[in-house]
């Protein structure tokens, strides 16, 4: 059996919490499951939210930021254009989350 691998694009941040906790939904169903903060500045996450990407981690799967900030304030895996381009390449399903 081929395990699907999906991942979720955040393009604004007051969908990005919700879309991780998705992401977290879906790797506890067996799917590998990656989100991705693009462009926005999120504010530092709390203890709870934080949680959930630890255990999405646990589950193989992780939460990935272009905005460095990110990555130093809420522990998100850097990521560029470039190397995102790559990682969708790899994906069954990628779905934008929340877009307005």
């Amino acid at each position: 059996m081929e395990y699907k691998k999906v991942c979720l694009m955040y393009r604004h941040e007051d969908y990005a919490l919700d879309g991780i906790r998705s992401a977290l939904g879906l790797a506890v169903e067996n799917m590998y499951a990656y989100g991705v903060v693009l462009d926005k500045e999120m504010e530092k996450l709390n203890e709870l939210n934080l949680e959930s990407i630890e255990m999405l981690r646990d589950m193989e799967g992780d939460v990935y930021s272009t905005v460095p900030a990110n990555v130093e304030k809420n522990g998100f895996e850097a990521i560029n254009i470039e190397e995102l381009g790559e990682k969708l390449r790899e994906m069954t399903h990628i779905i934008p989350y929340g877009i307005k």
